[in-house]
């Protein structure tokens, strides 16, 4: 595992990350997950030098969060390099995912919310503080709003939460560049992939400037970019892909991921070539694919250690930039 400095907080953080929505279960979720699996997916991780583990409490309703608390205590005597980092997010109060921009912060994320996720998320993780708290959807029209301001100065002064982040809302990677002018946000997560090529435009450049780590979540596009979806895809009741690849989208999808196969180098995985474009920015932090298994983690973290893409591979992958629109399927 190659390590990669987190932005002004300097933390080491393993290139190749944890992201812990598909082993939370829960309704809205993924289906499948299984706490056996995961947990044995989570201690293979660790042993391979995975230090940064990203959940919310919307993931099984905090389940995800006391699954990364169990890890924390089952590794505090033999932590990774660079020390276990354990981040997690507020959900809106509306639950509303994600915001629009007619929401009002007070609605999404008053005080009172606010302070009561970080008590839950702190007793459900079994820590006594959170190293980032991220706000799970966000609107840049509430970057001057002193309420949030307030808070999350207070909860770092109380030494409750390290770092602050935001979660950036589905193919929007420009409604959070005023509030990082406000120098109270550490990170941001955003969906960062071989089609969502966007963040490239102005976030990066902004986070550079300001020293913000970035977090890349979503590498593979929910499916697309492991190669493994279908035009008659389709997925148990209640998993919330049902909503998202409707047919337009998996049709779109599908055919996006055979032109990507016709230009894989030779013995590279379309998931490899997936996290090896992200890690070829160094403007990325750690990229947090979802990891559900034993061999999810093996093939994943084994990207870290494969040489850089050639350029000619690079350039090739730019070509299939696909700049989508925010929908009612997009989150």
């Amino acid at each position: 595992m190659r390590y990669r400095t987190f932005g002004r907080l300097g933390w080491q953080v393993g290139e190749i990350g944890y992201g812990m929505w598909g082993i939370g279960g829960g309704e809205g979720g993924w289906t499948g997950a299984d706490d056996t699996t995961g947990n044995e997916a989570l201690l293979a991780a660790i042993r391979l030098g995975c230090n940064f583990f990203d959940t919310a409490w919307i993931y099984g309703r905090g389940h995800s969060e006391r699954l990364l608390g169990g890890l924390a205590r089952a590794v505090a005597d033999a932590p990774p390099p660079g020390g276990l980092k354990l981040a997690t997010k507020i959900p809106p109060k509306d639950r509303r995912w994600p915001s629009a921009r007619d929401s009002a912060i007070e609605d999404v994320f008053p005080a009172d919310h606010i302070r009561e996720y970080v008590d839950r998320s702190l007793d459900n993780l079994g820590v006594e503080r959170i190293d980032l708290l991220q706000f799970h959807v966000w609107e840049d029209a509430w970057a001057r709003d002193p309420g949030w301001q307030r808070v999350v100065a207070d909860l770092r002064d109380q030494g409750l939460v390290e770092g602050i982040g935001i979660s950036i809302n589905r193919w929007e990677p420009w409604n959070v560049l005023d509030t990082l002018g406000t120098g109270l946000i550490d990170a941001v997560q955003v969906i960062y992939n071989i089609f969502d090529q966007s963040p490239e435009d102005k976030l990066f450049g902004v986070c550079a400037e300001l020293d913000i780590a970035v977090i890349a979540r979503v590498p593979f596009d929910e499916g697309t970019l492991t190669g493994t979806l279908t035009r008659d895809s389709t997925w148990p009741e209640g998993d919330w892909r049902n909503s998202y690849f409707v047919p337009e989208n998996l049709e779109a999808s599908v055919a996006r991921a055979e032109a990507l196969k016709a230009v894989l180098p030779a013995g590279v995985s379309l998931p490899a070539l997936a996290l090896r474009f992200i890690l070829a920015n160094p403007q990325v932090s750690t990229v947090i694919p979802g990891m559900r298994t034993l061999a999810h983690v093996h093939a994943n973290i084994a990207t870290s250690d494969a040489p850089p893409l050639d350029p000619a591979v690079l350039d090739e992958l730019r070509r299939h930039r696909w700049d989508r629109e925010p929908t009612e399927w997009s989150q």
